[in-house]
């Protein structure tokens, strides 16, 4: 009887599939268009607003106390690095637009940053369990470089889009672009279509 090698029997797993023109990466860069502001939770707030300016804050004791998420995701950055399996931990945007009594107003969402960044994204990109403010990577506190104290993390598009050191979410009834979108980055941003610049 013959005897079949057991390596021709095994099946080779597949590496991990990753967006057009990305490469893999163990790091983390660090990408920022400016310095890095210095927030302090005790200054920290994070504010969410409809068309019409009315809405809710928090301060960081506040947000802290909301119900707490963890999720573990692969990030894709525009300047072609992808991360796998990270975990973030903070609160959703479905319980920030639930507690704001915000979850129908509104298409479009505008991030603002310490320091002056913006991105523009759909509603519909948040919700449903889509995006959260995370104020942990990888069980440690977020460092600033990283966005610290928290950010906004929408693992589905490109990481521009997942905002460094947010503090408000402005829901529009229609859609403008931010500050990358502003200087020739896609609107909507899909890393598996390559939307990397309009």
């Amino acid at each position: 009887m013959a005897v079949i090698n057991p390596r021709f029997r095994r099946k080779e797993r597949p590496g991990p599939q990753l967006p057009p023109g990305q490469y893999l990466t163990t790091d983390f860069p660090v990408m920022s268009l400016a310095a890095t502001p210095v927030v302090r939770t005790e200054r920290w707030a994070l504010t969410l607003t409809g068309p019409d300016g009315a809405g809710h804050r928090w301060t960081w004791s506040e947000f802290t106390d909301l119900p707490q998420q963890e999720i573990t995701v692969d990030i894709h950055c525009v300047t072609r690095w992808s991360k796998l399996g990270t975990t973030w931990k903070g609160v959703s945007i479905d319980t920030l637009l639930d507690a704001a009594g915000l979850r129908e107003a509104g298409t479009h969402v505008m991030a603002s940053c310490y320091g002056g960044y913006t991105t523009n994204m759909p509603l519909a990109d948040l919700v449903d369990g889509k995006a959260l403010i995370a104020h942990t990577f990888d069980g440690k506190p977020l460092a600033p470089e990283h966005g610290g104290p928290a950010r906004l993390v929408v693992p589905h598009l490109y990481f521009w889009k997942s905002a460094k050191w947010i503090h408000e979410l402005h829901l529009m009834s229609a859609d403008e672009p931010g500050f990358w979108e502003a200087n020739g980055y896609n609107m909507y941003g899909d890393p598996w279509r390559e939307q990397r610049y309009a």
